[in-house]
């Protein structure tokens, strides 16, 4: 098997364990999100009759409250004075799960509301005890809140409260979707440095500046206007707690304290959230290829901006990529070419040697420095594909305008691109033809390509040939509509250039 093949089979399955794990994994913990059907209100608070009718299943009926934002819809859960959940208005009502988050108290503690605007809502808790007031007020032109808790000893002894917790969010491990493969993650920010954790561990951080959890599109960042908090994660059998505690304080009776905090709750939107604060945009690391995939991103929002089209923009994209790496594509071929020409010499040699393969090895190598020629010459275009593709599947995968983006026969280009589905023995059969497509592509590159190839073996020839294009579709069959699209434009122009170089030979 030659080097070529042994880096397309590297290439290939890299791709299958980092896909494979994604998937695996996605299984085991992540929250669920699923659009909602677009709507058009005036800030205004929803009774639970109105809230039923037009909220789908993955929302409670019973939460008596839907707050209409120009932005959000905002579900609330009075009891615990809670955001169970927001729509994001402008991207296909996409629903962000907090399940009970920004709950601020003890176990026992029953809220009432209190008072109500069109941008604000307060609750009260109260008890012999003490009473808490939680005042929230939200933008009418961004996703930002103002969040005002006041504590008040009702009683005539010390109120001690490190006996409340702040809830950012929970996170429900069981809760599971049949697309989704990025998974939830919650980032500290301390003083020094930004802390990013998976969720399924306790862990305590003191000296917090701000505390973010997100997930695919989503996401909520609390930062306290005082200092003294300890941020947490709470490992709760198939849940766990992010939020933040209190340094220790004690109320005197009759005393008050007053708690502030600046949040962010919306899309992870790289240039939303730079305007509300830079600092926060650390909640939106994507991996190791972060560098790689913002210049990506980049550039693919240039071309959007340009032809105001998502897929038309990776097409762009697609076919920039192809032209900054064709220098050292045609050096591929070249590299290619001359295997070619070396292969009869190479056959005569193996024939020589065929029971020293020692020596067979130090006289093919010998062979390519008397000719000049560099075996995995051709490879480099190969290697450079793997992070571009990487960072393009990551960056790809959390950018939330891609949601619901159509072209041509796509409806989403988040998703698969599903041209039409049909039921076969029970069974609901989806057809994507962009993977299909790719397919094909490939297919008829491997075939231009063996032409130019060293390779004599039929059996190698044939796995390129046919078993590898339809291993990739595959494996691309399930993949968003988008990442497909630009591996089958970077398929489609190398079979062009091939197909030219084949002419002209």
């Amino acid at each position: 098997m030659g080097q070529g093949t042994r880096l397309i089979l590297f290439i290939f399955f890299t791709f299958l364990i980092i896909f494979s794990w994604s998937a695996i994994v996605s299984k085991i913990y992540h929250i669920e999100n699923q659009g909602l059907t677009k709507e058009t209100l005036s800030p205004s608070l929803v009774s639970s009759e109105d809230l039923a009718k037009k909220t789908p299943a993955t929302i409670p009926p019973s939460l008596p409250y839907l707050l209409d934002l120009p932005l959000l819809r905002v579900h609330f859960d009075l009891t615990s004075a809670t955001i169970e959940a927001v729509e994001l208005k402008n991207y296909q009502n996409y629903l962000f799960n907090l399940n009970q988050g920004l709950f601020f108290g003890q176990k026992e503690s029953i809220y009432e509301k209190t008072s109500q605007t069109p941008y604000s809502l307060v609750f009260t808790a109260k008890d012999l005890e003490k009473q808490i007031t939680k005042e929230f007020i939200f933008s009418n032109s961004n996703y930002t809140i103002d969040l005002n808790i006041e504590i008040q000893n009702l009683s005539n002894l010390n109120l001690d409260l490190n006996n409340f917790s702040f809830i950012l969010g929970n996170l429900d491990f069981k809760r599971k979707s049949n697309y989704l493969r990025i998974l939830p993650d919650v980032t500290i920010a301390t003083q020094e440095k930004p802390l990013r954790f998976n969720g399924r561990n306790n862990v305590s951080i003191s000296r917090v500046k701000f505390l973010g959890l997100r997930d695919q599109y989503g996401c909520v960042i609390i930062e306290p206007k005082e200092a003294n908090y300890t941020a947490f994660i709470q490992k709760i059998n198939h849940s766990s707690q992010v939020g933040l505690k209190l340094a220790a304080k004690t109320l005197l009776p009759q005393e008050k304290i007053s708690l502030k905090f600046r949040i962010y709750l919306g899309p992870q939107d790289l240039q939303i959230i730079n305007q509300v604060n830079p600092a926060y945009t650390v909640v939106m690391y994507l991996s190791f290829f972060e560098f790689i995939i913002q210049i990506i991103l980049g550039i693919l929002t240039f071309f959007y901006k340009l032809v105001h089209n998502w897929g038309i923009a990776i097409i762009f994209l697609s076919i920039f990529i192809y032209f900054l790496l064709f220098p050292l594509s045609l050096k591929q071929f070249r590299s290619m070419k001359q295997m070619q020409t070396l292969q009869p010499m190479i056959e005569e040699l193996k024939r020589k040697y065929k029971d020293e393969p020692q020596k067979l090895n130090k006289e093919i190598l010998r062979l390519y420095q008397t000719y000049k020629i560099n075996p995995l010459g051709g490879c480099l275009p190969l290697i450079l594909q793997i992070p571009i593709f990487i960072a393009l599947y990551q960056g790809l995968m959390r950018l939330i305008a891609l949601k619901g983006a159509s072209f041509l026969w796509i409806k989403d280009l988040s998703r698969p691109d599903n041209l039409f589905t049909f039921f076969f023995a029970g069974n609901k059969i989806e057809i994507n033809i962009l993977p299909i497509l790719m397919a094909l592509g490939m297919f008829f590159q491997q075939k231009f390509s063996l032409r130019l190839s060293s390779s004599s073996n039929p059996e190698q020839q044939k796995f390129i040939l046919v078993l590898l294009p339809l291993l990739f579709g595959l494996f691309f069959y399930s993949l968003p509509a988008g990442l497909v699209l630009y591996w089958f434009m970077n398929s489609l122009l190398m079979l062009v250039y091939q197909f030219r170089l084949q002419k002209t030979k």
